[in-house]
């Protein structure tokens, strides 16, 4: 079985009504017939295969709702059954408040599905794991403190690790274009810390319904509680 199986099969579990997946790009989630997803993203295909040239050999998936996925601000409090964020918290400067937004926009008794890469199985491997108080940092302070580090980060280790010379020329260009990279990387064992911070010491209204470890993510299943 597969990792795209394996989502199929637990979003057919739990997933019903209707709801939004907030950057599916090109590879929105499978879910039942009767169930109707409206997709969110940051750009129209247009200006994201602008951003994403290495994905100009795919289709993707065009936006309903154009909005920032972090903050959902056209989106109203408690409009929706479910929200999907597959592989999208990682690129959020801000993951608490992101989370904190996920919630706000789901029905109470609905559910946010979402699939977090594993930095240990991807091209994050070599970076280091954010650290739940760099986290709340990012919550309490705003995420601008820490985003250059972040590109610095990104480039060094990921984007370009051969080239330390060229570092700050590629970091500058992302951040011209607005490059959405993955700000901060967790592993199965340290995803678990930051939902528990948010549900205990910031009492998000949320139980955990499930945690599966899927290849090269952690499938996160929440239910909003009020």
């Amino acid at each position: 079985m597969d990792f795209q199986q394996v989502r199929k099969d637990i979003a057919f579990q739990y997933l019903k009504g209707e709801g939004i997946e907030v950057g599916a790009l090109h590879a929105p989630l499978q879910v039942p017939e009767s169930v109707k997803v409206h997709y969110v993203d940051r750009m129209s295909v247009s200006d994201l295969r602008k951003q994403y040239p290495e994905l100009g050999a795919v289709g993707l998936v065009e936006a309903d709702i154009v909005d920032n996925g972090e903050t959902l601000s056209s989106i109203a409090d408690n409009s929706w059954d479910f929200l999907i964020a597959n592989h999208m918290i990682e690129h959020c400067q801000n993951p608490i408040g992101a989370l904190e937004n996920f919630l706000r926009v789901i029905k109470p008794g609905g559910l946010v599905y979402m699939g977090v890469p594993d930095k240990r199985y991807t091209f994050d491997i070599d970076r280091p794991l954010t650290s739940l108080n760099h986290l709340i940092q990012d919550y309490h302070e705003g995420p601008e403190w820490s985003k250059l580090s972040h590109y610095q980060e990104w480039v060094s280790l990921v984007d370009n690790k051969f080239h330390q010379e060229s570092v700050p020329v590629r970091m500058q260009h992302l951040l011209d274009i607005d490059y959405s990279i993955h700000f901060h990387v967790w592993t199965a064992e340290t995803f678990p810390e930051f939902l528990a911070y948010c549900k205990n010491n910031l009492s998000f209204g949320f139980e955990i319904e499930l945690l599966k470890e899927n290849f090269d993510e952690i499938v996160t299943i929440l239910r909003k509680l009020r």
